[in-house]
């Protein structure tokens, strides 16, 4: 079943769902079931309306109240906003509405809250990039506490916690569940596989470089790939203009902070071994103690943000985005960034969104074949040279609900209905077929998405393959997430514009990390779960310890490695 957004919108206004709502029952979820989820959906219809009752009997309380949502901008939340929300408020008569703006914007309004104790919105979707500050301020409902208290009699019988593939995300180390993923995606390497099945150009690159071209391994290969296509004539192949090896963004804008703290140094191996998260070191170089308080950012400190494997990963993305990738790269944004390959001159990207599958799967793409399936294929991230086995190796974003203390109790309530509404297992399959945006194992392993699967080149493969579990979110390490993020793209936007090196933008940050740890240590205000600053030692004191920060190779150019993607497809299966 093909969908629109534009359709479905029809849909639901012809349902009189963007009018005034009436008074909750089932024969608005009866139409929106039968207009909008039909089979699409992982529950049989009679499970659909047992769920939507629910929705209908717990509503009575709220009806009339109208509260409103917020989240980041993505294909997955304006369904949300445009289809689910509508039709919620027809079936419950809790008037939703359910705003899109930047994930900055997102990330500033939720801060205010905190900080003002105004209730700016009723819930949020909120990225778990946020765990470790929500779970030290305490200022968010921690929701195993919320579901058996306040919450009981507006929490779903069938949500089913244990379907949801990202709850380790949103867990604090207290065990208490913080947040409520309610889309999920990751970010791994994409490349042309038609390119790289050519006979000519495999005959030619394995003459240049001595070995096969292939899904790399590590970053050695992905250079050697990179030099390779860059330049190169593909015409005969129906390729016009300039072909690229590389692409990335480089704009000094809040993006370009996501582009590393989305587990870029992980990628390069400057972090611990440790799932979700490199423990005592996490992927933004941040130390803590066994009470998981930070304890120093700086390698002087025992951090690694500034340590040589960080250092590298700056370096060499800096040296691909200049010589491998198109030359308005440097300038553009994450958002600009994202449909260049799918225009059909880019041989592979290292650091590529899944959320970006919706659009690069669109008929009549320069990159899809005329039978629907894709020339592209994505494929796990390759590694650094200094990354090691057991660590992290790529970054999974789980935008979240998320409930603030400061809203009141009545309108949390309704508010948690609409977001379980959005996360059922009646919707959740239908949800994931618009934005490609996996929460659910059921969904993951539906037959739908078995016949969907050779249309979305591996997201599929992936989700169901366990080298997912090597993805995730920024974890607890980071205390305050709003306050450190902002000195990121800050510092890095200095080293990306010449105007420092790599290594004097990081040392930069590092130290400025250590200033904002240092204020919350002094405030006092996340009690005993906030920072407690190491003594500044010397680096080589913090090299020869166990673990991360580590000391600088002798070479940063290891032996380049590839494998065939078909094979290592087979091995995920």
């Amino acid at each position: 079943m093909t969908f629109s957004l534009k359709s479905s919108t029809a849909i639901v206004l012809s349902l009189g769902m963007m009018s005034t709502p009436v008074f909750a029952d089932m024969d608005a979820a009866r139409a929106f079931l039968d207009s909008e989820i039909g089979d699409v959906s992982v529950l049989s219809r009679a499970d659909q309306e047992a769920e939507m009752q629910f929705f209908v009997d717990a509503a009575a309380p709220y009806q009339g109240m109208q509260i409103k949502v917020v989240s980041e901008t993505i294909a997955t939340h304006e369904y949300e906003s445009q289809v689910l929300a509508p039709a919620f408020t027809a079936i419950t008569g809790i008037q939703v509405t359910h705003d899109l703006i930047g994930e900055g914007d997102v990330v500033e309004k939720l801060q205010t809250q905190m900080q003002s104790g105004e209730n700016i919105y009723d819930a949020y979707i909120n990225d778990s990039d946020l765990i470790g500050t929500h779970w030290r301020y305490q200022q968010v409902r921690n929701l195993t506490d919320w579901m058996a208290g306040e919450g009981a009699d507006v929490t779903l019988p069938t949500l089913d916690l244990d379907d949801f593939i990202g709850t380790s995300f949103t867990t604090g180390p207290d065990g208490k569940l913080y947040q409520l993923p309610t889309q999920q995606f990751a970010n791994l390497y994409w490349f042309r596989y038609d390119w790289f099945n050519d006979e000519q150009n495999k005959a030619d690159f394995k003459e240049q470089f001595g070995y096969d071209l292939g899904v790399p391994v590590n970053w050695s290969a992905y250079e050697d790939i990179a030099e390779f296509f860059t330049g190169r004539d593909l015409s005969r192949m129906g390729v016009d203009g300039d072909v690229f090896g590389n692409m990335d963004y480089g704009k000094k804008d809040p993006s370009l902070g996501w582009r590393y703290t989305d587990a870029w140094m992980s990628m390069a191996g400057m972090g611990d071994a440790g799932e979700p998260n490199g423990l005592p070191v996490d992927e933004w170089g941040i130390r803590v103690n066994e009470n998981s308080q930070p304890t120093g950012s700086c390698v002087s400190r025992g951090g690694a943000t500034n340590a040589p494997a960080a250092v590298y990963a700056v370096t060499k993305a800096i040296e691909w985005l200049d010589k491998y990738s198109p030359p308005a790269a440097a300038g553009m944004t994450f958002s600009e960034a994202g449909p260049i390959p799918a225009q059909g001159n880019v041989a592979q990207q290292m650091f590529w969104y899944t959320a970006f599958t919706a659009a690069t799967v669109l008929p009549d793409l320069p990159v899809m074949n005329e039978d629907g399936t894709p020339k592209w294929r994505m494929a796990p991230s390759p590694h650094g040279v200094y990354w090691k086995e057991g660590q992290k190796i790529g970054y999974q974003d789980a935008g979240s609900w998320t409930l603030m203390e400061s809203t009141p109790v009545d309108r949390a309530q309704a508010a948690w209905l609409y977001a379980q509404f959005v996360v059922s297992k009646t919707v959740d399959l239908k949800k994931s077929d618009v934005g490609l945006t996996f929460i659910r194992e059921s969904t993951i392993d539906s037959e739908h998405f078995t016949e969907r699967a050779p249309r979305l080149g591996g997201l599929v493969e992936f989700y169901r393959s366990p080298a997912r579990v090597q993805w995730s979110p920024t974890g607890t390490n980071v205390p305050d997430y709003p306050k450190l993020a902002q000195l990121w793209w800050q510092n890095i936007g200095d080293a990306m514009s010449g105007a420092k090196t790599p290594q004097e933008a990081l040392d930069a940050l590092c130290a400025d990390q250590e200033k904002v740890l240092a204020r919350l240590e002094r405030a006092g205000v996340q009690g005993d779960l906030g920072p407690v600053l190491n003594e500044e030692m010397g680096a080589e004191h913090w090299f020869a310890q166990p673990g991360a920060p580590f000391a600088k190779l002798e070479n940063e150019d290891e032996e380049p490695k590839t494998v065939p993607y078909d094979e290592l497809i087979k091995s995920w299966q």
